[in-house]
C-alpha cells in the first residue's frame, strides 16, 4: 500500500492567510493546489512534509481570467477546465486551449491549477512551454511585497522555480499584442499522457515580417526558450522554409534523452516537425488577427 507520512493539515482562507501559515510553520510546510502532482509524490514517500496547506478555499480569489491593462490575467488557482473553457483565451490567446486539450483527462483538469502546473514546472508539463512561449509573467508574492518575473527568471531547472519559502505564485500575466497569434503541438503516446515532445510557438507580425517570435520545447531539455530559432525567424516574412528552419534549429539546440517514450534522435526529429507545424498555425491565426 502507497501512503503518505503523516502530516498536519491547514486549510488557508485568504492569500494573506496562506502566507500566514508558510511563514508560522516554516520550510516544512507545502501548498497544496490542484493536488495532482504532490499527493502522488507524496504516497510514494518522495515528498514528506509535515504540513499541507490547502488552497482549494482560494478558487474565489485566484480563480479567474480577465483583460486588464493590454494583458490578459489569469489568477494561480484557475483550473486547467476554465482555461480550456475560456472565450478570452480561446479569441485571444489559442495556445492555452491547444494545450489544454492534450493535458492529461477531465478528472485531472476539473481539480488541477496553472499555478500547481507551473510550480511543480516537471519537465514535460505543457504549460511551462505555453507561457514561455508567449512572454507571460509570473507574480509572486511574500512577505517582502510582490515581484514579477519573465518565464527566464522564473524556472529554475526541473522541479525548481524561484518561488522562495514563504513565498506564492498569485497571478500569470500574459501581454497581449497586435497581429499576433500563437499555437501549440505535442507528440504523446496515448491521450493525455505526458509529452514524447512538444512545441509551443508564438508569432507576431509587422509590415509582413516576424516583429517577434517566441518558441519553447516540452520534455526535450534545453533552454528555457529557444533562443538561437526565435533569433532566426526576427524580422523576417514568414514561409514554411524559415519555419523549417527554425525547427532544425530548436531540435539541434535541444537535450533530450533515450527513455521508454522514444530515442533521443526520435524526440529531436519530432521536435523539428511540431515547431514548424506550431510556427505554421501560430502564423495563421496572426493573419487571421490582422484582417
Amino acid at each position: 500500500m502507497q501512503v503518505p507520512a503523516p502530516f498536519e493539515y491547514e486549510r488557508a482562507t485568504s492569500v494573506d492567510h496562506a502566507l500566514e501559515l508558510l511563514a508560522r510553520l516554516g520550510r516544512e510546510a507545502r501548498l497544496l493546489a490542484g493536488g495532482h502532482s504532490l499527493l502522488p509524490m507524496m504516497k510514494l514517500r518522495l515528498a514528506a512534509p509535515e504540513y499541507l496547506i490547502d488552497l482549494d478555499g482560494l478558487a474565489g480569489e485566484l480563480g479567474y481570467i480577465r483583460e486588464e491593462d493590454g494583458e490578459v490575467r489569469i489568477g494561480a488557482m484557475t483550473r486547467h477546465r476554465e482555461l480550456l473553457e475560456s472565450d478570452l483565451l480561446a479569441v485571444r490567446l489559442a495556445i492555452f486551449n491547444d494545450a489544454e486539450r492534450v493535458i492529461a483527462d477531465p478528472v485531472v483538469r476539473n481539480r488541477g491549477t496553472i499555478g500547481g502546473a507551473l510550480c511543480q514546472a516537471d519537465p514535460a508539463e505543457d504549460l511551462s512551454a505555453v507561457c514561455a512561449a508567449v512572454d507571460a509573467r509570473m507574480v509572486i508574492r511574500g512577505p517582502a511585497g510582490q515581484r514579477v518575473l519573465d518565464m527566464h527568471e522564473f524556472y529554475r531547472g526541473p522541479y525548481a522555480t524561484a518561488v522562495s519559502d514563504g513565498e506564492m505564485l498569485v497571478e500569470i500575466r500574459v501581454p497581449l499584442r497586435q497581429a499576433s497569434g500563437c499555437a501549440y503541438e505535442k507528440v504523446e503516446r496515448r491521450g493525455g499522457d505526458w509529452a514524447v515532445a512538444a512545441a509551443a510557438a508564438s508569432v507576431s507580425l509587422s509590415d509582413g515580417n516576424i516583429s517577434r517570435a517566441g518558441i519553447a520545447l516540452t520534455a526535450v531539455g534545453g533552454e528555457v526558450t529557444s533562443t538561437v530559432a526565435e533569433q532566426a525567424l526576427a524580422g523576417q516574412p514568414p514561409s514554411d522554409e524559415l519555419f523549417a528552419e527554425a525547427g532544425r534549429l530548436a531540435a539541434a539546440a535541444c537535450s533530450p534523452a533515450s527513455d521508454q517514450r522514444g530515442s533521443a534522435e526520435y524526440k529531436r526529429h519530432a521536435v523539428g516537425v511540431l515547431t514548424l507545424r506550431a510556427l505554421q498555425r501560430a502564423t495563421a491565426r496572426a493573419l487571421l488577427e490582422r484582417q
